[in-house]
């Protein structure tokens, strides 16, 4: 079973809160290396809806309280192994809380939640489901936050284990962090990926050349590598 790439947005807000995403990340992000695209709405323009849109075939997105699109405000979407619900989460009361975001799961019997409006990126477990916040990938205020972190998350989906890779961009002059953790479907718990006797706690922040997924590499060293004459 081949793995599957996926990118988890939020909250762009590309112009109205910031100008543009990272150049960091958008050296990233680029179409043709990715097999889903799943954004949690308010993403700001028709501009930067139709740029996530171009970076996959596969596209999916919930509608913010700032969108005007007509989207669902709640969906879900099976990729491997793996029911995926999506919400934006200014439904949610209080914002990012658990017991009813929980419900939310319950609700869409899925068993990866992804949530935003926080602007905060967040893992947890909760009742062997795993729930995702990807914060803003901009950096754009909030009521609450007024100036985040900017940041995504990307999936690996492979049989019953997803693979999470965190982007975050602390502090906005240096080069961002990638974290990674692993969950397996129905466990109680996520691992610190490579370190299976530190659940929950942090990972050392790895450097940008170790920023894409393994998966990504290979797909553009592909690209690089020179077809040989005479080969079929």
């Amino acid at each position: 079973m081949n793995p599957e790439l996926v990118l988890v947005v939020g909250d762009m807000f590309v112009p109205q809160r910031s100008q543009d995403i990272d150049p960091q990340f958008k050296t990233i992000l680029i179409p043709n290396k990715l097999q889903h695209v799943l954004s949690l709405g308010n993403n700001g323009s028709r501009e930067s809806y139709d740029w996530l849109k171009s970076l996959s075939n596969d596209f999916h997105s919930v509608k913010g309280d700032f969108d005007e699109d007509d989207m669902p405000e709640k969906k879900v979407v099976t990729i491997g192994e793996f029911k995926i619900g999506l919400i934006h989460g200014h439904q949610i009361l209080p914002w990012g809380n658990a017991e009813s975001l929980s419900s939310v799961q319950r609700e869409l019997d899925c068993d990866i939640l992804l949530s935003g409006n926080t602007h905060q990126i967040n893992v947890k477990v909760v009742d062997n489901k795993l729930f995702i916040n990807p914060g803003s990938i901009s950096g754009a205020f909030s009521n609450v936050v007024p100036d985040p972190s900017p940041s995504f998350v990307l999936m690996v989906l492979q049989g019953t284990t997803a693979i999470i890779y965190l982007y975050v961009l602390n502090d906005r002059s240096q080069k961002f962090e990638v974290n990674k953790i692993e969950f397996t479907k129905g466990a109680d718990n996520y691992k610190i990926a490579d370190d299976n006797e530190n659940e929950n706690e942090e990972e050392q922040p790895k450097e940008q050349n170790e920023e894409q997924p393994q998966e990504m590499q290979e797909q553009e060293q592909a690209k690089e590598e020179p077809v040989q004459e005479g080969s079929e």
